[in-house]
């Protein structure tokens, strides 16, 4: 098995963040850090709150794990897909991230995870720096590592016999990633 479809574990998010330039770690919780680029948090640990809940007790999710995305479009791709396990709650509505629990993670494979992690510090990253990054961190393809997680929901809905063609994925050269690199830092 390659070592990118191997399923995630809690453990790769750390490893993931720290492999990203600029990458500063606030404490948080002793358990619970806050990665950020630029003073900008990209991947946190949230807090337990009342509206992340276990349906059946009503008790607080303590697990959940805050992505940023790059844009609605991509949160909506992410949300809309049902063998996903990324959700969000009223709270962020209208707010540029996901959720994720730690202990669903194993739902996703470690490239899905590495995909969620590059397009979370790319979409707080400044322009330059993330330039920079994506100059050197082309898929084999040629395309932009945001694809991968992309094509992959897709994968699984074709498989369900869906078409996908709803689904925007960001690219170098979509007009969405201009929209990014313009977006006030």
């Amino acid at each position: 098995m390659a070592e990118g479809s191997r399923r995630a574990r809690a453990e790769d998010v750390q490893e993931l963040v720290l492999q990203m330039p600029h990458v500063s770690v606030w404490p948080g919780r002793p358990d619970r850090p806050i990665y950020q680029v630029g003073g900008k948090s990209f991947v946190f640990y949230r807090n337990p709150r009342p509206d992340a809940v276990d349906p059946q007790t009503g008790e607080r999710y303590a697990d959940v794990i805050v992505f940023w995305v790059p844009s609605e479009a991509a949160k909506q791709a992410l949300l809309q897909d049902e063998a996903s396990p990324f959700f969000t709650t009223p709270h962020f509505d209208g707010h540029l991230s996901v959720l994720l629990r730690e202990t669903q993670i194993g739902e996703l494979t470690l490239a899905e995870l590495t995909e969620a992690v590059q397009e979370a510090w790319l979409s707080r990253a400044s322009p330059t720096r993330a330039a920079a990054w994506l100059r050197t961190h082309t898929t084999g393809a040629g395309g932009h590592p945001g694809e991968r997680l992309n094509r992959s929901a897709q994968d699984r809905e074709s498989a369900d016999g869906h078409d996908g063609h709803h689904r925007d994925t960001l690219s170098p050269s979509d007009p969405g990633a201009a929209a990014l690199a313009r977006r006030p830092r």
